[in-house]
């Protein structure tokens, strides 16, 4: 389980451009919740993945995860057990590194390297068959460097990557944001895929609201820091774009945009 406590973040602080972002935040997010997140440019979503994945610090307030205050935990020691996907299919693979090397690379995080061979040719037989099911050919391409596939072929990858490892939650900041629609589909198949089949925790920002709709168990909209929906169950199944659509002129409306 994850939990924010009374998570406070204010940017700029003691400026004339002071801005309070969370006030008093709190959120649970239960185990192997599929959740979907949305909101307008400004309202918190990034920031939040960001203060869970440790990238920006807290004024005050506490990150639990199972159990365990993490609050202090750099980011590289939570990426042990955070798994994280960027908008950018560029963020999650090393270009100039072939696929191999790269599978590699993902299968051995957080293990030490020693004086090993950094590429275990005893594992290319597994490499091959994660890549086969993604349905991309990858398989018969692993000499090639990531730098030569396209963008959904790489984002592929990462999701494929971020997931190797014995990780607790997935998190997805607009990962399919720069692909084109016919891909962001298919990634969101596989993500849908990959969640469900290794029961994970998946934390999903996303501008795309049928993606909002219809992926994951529940849904959030956020506001300037708040939570201004939260549907899971029946009341998330009942929930169309066009809702969303509603809430959104509405929020926009009393902002007056």
């Amino acid at each position: 389980m994850l939990s924010l406590v009374d998570i406070n973040k204010f940017y700029d602080p003691g400026t004339v451009n002071e801005m309070c972002l969370f006030e008093d935040y709190s959120l649970d997010i239960n185990d192997g919740e599929f959740v979907s997140i949305v909101g307008s440019n400004g309202s918190g979503k990034t920031s939040l993945l960001n203060i869970i994945c440790g990238s920006i610090p807290l004024d005050s307030g506490r990150v639990i995860v199972n159990g365990r205050d993490v609050t202090r935990m750099p980011e590289y020691r939570r990426a042990a057990f955070i798994g994280r996907v960027y908008q950018n299919p560029a963020f999650g693979t090393c270009p100039d590194m072939t696929i191999l090397e790269n599978m590699s690379l993902a299968d051995t995080k957080g293990k030490s390297f020693n004086l090993r061979r950094g590429t275990d040719r005893r594992r290319i037989g597994y490499y091959r068959e994660q890549l086969s099911a993604l349905g991309l050919g990858l398989e018969d391409k692993l000499d090639v460097k990531v730098g030569s596939l396209s963008g959904g072929q790489r984002q592929a990858m990462a999701l494929l990557m971020s997931t190797m490892t014995d990780i607790d939650f997935l998190i997805l900041d607009e990962h399919t944001a720069a692909l084109d629609p016919k891909t962001a589909d298919l990634i969101m198949e596989l993500t849908d895929r990959i969640v469900r089949g290794q029961r994970l925790t998946a934390l999903m920002v996303t501008h795309n609201l049928r993606y909002a709709v219809e992926y994951g168990d529940r849904l959030i909209m956020m506001h300037e820091g708040k939570n201004v929906i939260d549907l899971s169950g029946r009341q998330k199944a009942d929930t169309g774009v066009d809702d969303l659509l509603s809430r959104f002129n509405a929020i926009s409306v009393e902002c007056g945009n």
